[in-house]
């Protein structure tokens, strides 16, 4: 699985992420559940670029299968920031789309939070992170750990974010050929809700775990397969609700052994964490141009 790396210098990027852990400590009367996780971000993902328009229409120039224009949180988080702001300005946004849909990855909170971040640099709409975390809240939990771009310790429903500074990994990921359904997975009768809440000092020497593991992996045979031949170089976990699964590697040479060895038909890349996302190195380098 190859990542194209930045296109021109006018693209987005919208990183990955992986959920460090993940712990289900409670639910919410709502049936939100409620979550100690960490996050931390790839250096790799999808791009995005956004061409002003003065009629304002939002128009998705790209063809996403099984995603329609409507449905797509990038043309959503366009619209919504209009309507917040009173922009009448539109944009027309292309996708190169690499991240695979229900993998866990967070491409769709990761296009939808660069589109934020971007449109409000490019309207000059004049938001601050935190109003932008706000509204990307509204699109998705997941969304304002893409706005404020640190690696974070996450609890709620995943929107109260303690900034982390994290070891830097390589990663070897996994990406089984399923798409696993969030909704499934947390609607699961025997799906852990009661886990003990535990606080960064216990995650930082070892404690963890993802508590989704054991439905997704009774649910999905090809996620539990992959996470059985991951194990072979160390912990392997599941991100998210899954569908990927990575495992740590000291450095990018011994990352690129194990995916060399993946067996055939099996899809894997090996990408940098990153405390620091990529979209907001983007953004600073832009201001620093800008003076």
């Amino acid at each position: 699985m190859e990542f194209v790396s930045r296109p021109d210098p006018a693209a987005w990027p919208a990183p990955a992420k992986l959920n460090l852990m993940l712990r289900i400590v409670g639910r919410r009367a709502d049936g939100y559940h409620l979550l100690q996780t960490v996050f931390q971000f790839l250096d790799c993902g999808d791009w995005l670029w956004f061409e002003p328009r003065t009629d304002g229409t939002i128009i998705r120039a790209s063809e996403i299968p099984g995603l329609p224009m409507d449905d797509d949180l990038t043309v959503r988080a366009a619209r919504l920031l209009q309507r917040a702001t009173g922009s009448s300005q539109g944009a027309t946004i292309r996708i190169v789309k690499q991240l695979p849909l229900g993998s866990g990855l967070g491409g769709g909170s990761s296009d939808a939070a660069t589109t934020l971040i971007a449109l409000n640099h490019q309207w000059q709409a004049g938001l601050t992170l935190t109003e932008l975390a706000a509204l990307g809240l509204t699109l998705g939990a997941d969304v304002p750990v893409f706005i404020h771009g640190h690696a974070a310790w996450a609890e709620g429903v995943g929107e109260r974010l303690t900034p982390v500074d994290l070891d830097q990994p390589w990663f070897l990921v996994l990406s089984p050929a399923c798409h696993v359904a969030t909704g499934i997975v947390f609607n699961d009768p025997e799906l852990t809700r009661n886990s003990p809440l535990i606080t960064i000092a216990d995650f930082m020497t070892g404690a963890g775990g993802n508590d989704c593991e054991d439905v997704v992996y009774r649910r999905y045979p090809k996620v539990a397969a992959a996470a059985a031949w991951l194990a072979q170089y160390g912990p392997a976990r599941l991100t998210g609700t899954g569908a990927c699964v990575f495992a740590a590697f000291p450095d990018a040479a011994s990352a690129e052994q194990g995916l060399a060895q993946l067996p055939p038909d099996w899809t894997g890349f090996i990408a940098r964490g990153c405390n620091c996302s990529p979209l907001h190195q983007h953004l600073a380098r832009l201001l620093d141009a800008a003076g």
